[in-house]
């Protein structure tokens, strides 16, 4: 199969199913990072993941990679770090740190798919109310935290840092916490690792993903829940 070429004004994804298997999910090249093509993109199960020098590329890989807000798994560490507190959740508070600290080079890494023409359409995305980010903080500082797309019921995570042991696991779990109460259905976590796994996220086949978030678009969106997110946990 040729990989599709989107235009690059006026864009038109291909079904999902249409994905190659080999690489797993990449559907399309091209197009462009504007918050209408994001979001129509995110609507139809797609999302941007490239590098540097490449064109956008659009992926919607088979299996998706989920998390159920209520079972998100909390290990005895994480449970003590939670009774312990010390620490402070907000949300959208500080989403260009967030996605900069995601940004930054990790140990191991020769380089970061989010690059600035990246930053930039996540930080108009967030501009315009879709985008969310989740910070822990310690001692006033930022210590981690994620950032990702809310569509209908289901929030698309897109990546997580932690400058401090554990603060993007904090951070994940007040926030599933938060989606959980407000009536979110899922956490698309898009495709798995190990570091997921340890969380709890599962593999979803792509067809019952896509009918999920189907379900969540045909109903008015939840508010986003940042008062349920956010905590102030006294150590």
């Amino acid at each position: 199969m040729r990989l599709p070429f989107l235009d690059a004004d006026h864009p038109v994804f291909p079904p999902p199913e249409r994905a190659l298997r080999e690489p797993n999910g990449l559907l399309g090249a091209g197009g462009n990072l504007r918050v209408a093509t994001l979001l129509d993109a995110y609507r139809r199960g797609i999302f941007p993941w490239f590098e540097a020098g490449q064109p956008p590329l659009w992926w919607s890989p088979d299996p998706r990679t989920v998390l159920y807000p209520d079972q998100v798994h909390v290990s005895r560490t994480m449970a003590r770090l939670l009774r312990r507190g010390g620490y402070a959740i907000t949300t959208d508070q500080a989403f260009a740190a967030v996605i900069r600290g995601c940004a930054a080079p990790r140990a191991g890494a020769t380089g970061t798919w989010i690059v600035p023409e990246m930053i930039a359409a996540y930080q108009a995305l967030h501009a315009a109310g879709h985008a969310h980010s989740v910070e822990c903080w310690v001692d006033g500082k930022l210590a981690g935290g994620i950032y990702g797309v809310a569509v209908g019921t289901v929030f698309c995570g897109e990546s997580m840092f932690s400058a401090r042991p554990n603060a993007s696991k904090l951070a994940l779990i007040h926030l599933a916490r938060g989606l959980s109460a407000a009536g979110f259905a899922l956490i698309d976590c898009q495709v798995g690792n190990p570091h997921l796994a340890t969380l709890g996220a599962t593999p979803l086949p792509r067809a019952a993903f896509l009918e999920r978030l189907r379900e969540g678009l045909r109903h008015p969106p939840p508010a986003w829940p940042a008062t349920l997110i956010s905590a102030m946990v006294a150590g």
